[in-house]
């Protein structure tokens, strides 16, 4: 028996494990974010990939006639209302911006980047270590997760913690 709240993976692995393209943008990617492992890019495609099918059978249901049109709609909203939070859309963003999303946009709202991006760390590496051991806060409490997902309105929020703020 396990941990209740760590039952499953949160990511799917490759198909084609030795894919030399894309092992190529995936090293890219860990350099330019300063990932820990392949399996964060892995969870936020997986992340992606729920989005895109969403907003791809919104877009089949989207136009029916009747109470499953209205839903659909009402449905869709939601989804992008949802993304518009976390500022990986913009406004008046429509179903098709959903599915022209990539991982990049993901892994531009997670806490390690957003810190480098304000300057409050020189090098991305420096960022994932300020978070990890603490001296980061966003709103006012201590995350010590360097992928948290920062939403639009908390981008603001985000400062250094203790004695050197």
């Amino acid at each position: 028996m396990g941990d209740p709240k760590r039952q499953r993976k949160f990511y799917v692995t490759p198909v084609r494990p030795w894919d030399r393209s894309r092992l190529e943008r995936e090293i890219q990617l860990v350099i330019k974010y300063g990932l820990r492992n392949k399996r964060e890019i892995w969870r936020f495609q997986n992340i992606l990939r729920k989005y895109r099918r969403v907003a791809r059978d919104l877009l089949g249901k989207i136009n029916l006639p009747g109470k499953e049109g209205e839903f659909a709609r009402a449905k869709a909203q939601a989804v992008i209302k949802k993304l518009q939070k976390f500022g990986i859309l913009k406004e008046n963003a429509t179903l098709d911006d959903v599915l022209d999303l990539s991982v990049e946009n993901f892994l531009e709202r997670r806490l390690q980047t957003i810190v480098f991006r304000q300057g409050l760390a020189k090098t991305i590496k420096q960022a994932r270590q300020m978070i990890v051991h603490g001296h980061v806060e966003v709103d006012g409490r201590k995350v010590t997760c360097p992928s948290f997902i920062v939403l639009k309105d908390l981008e603001s929020k985000i400062g250094l913690r203790g004695k050197n703020a």
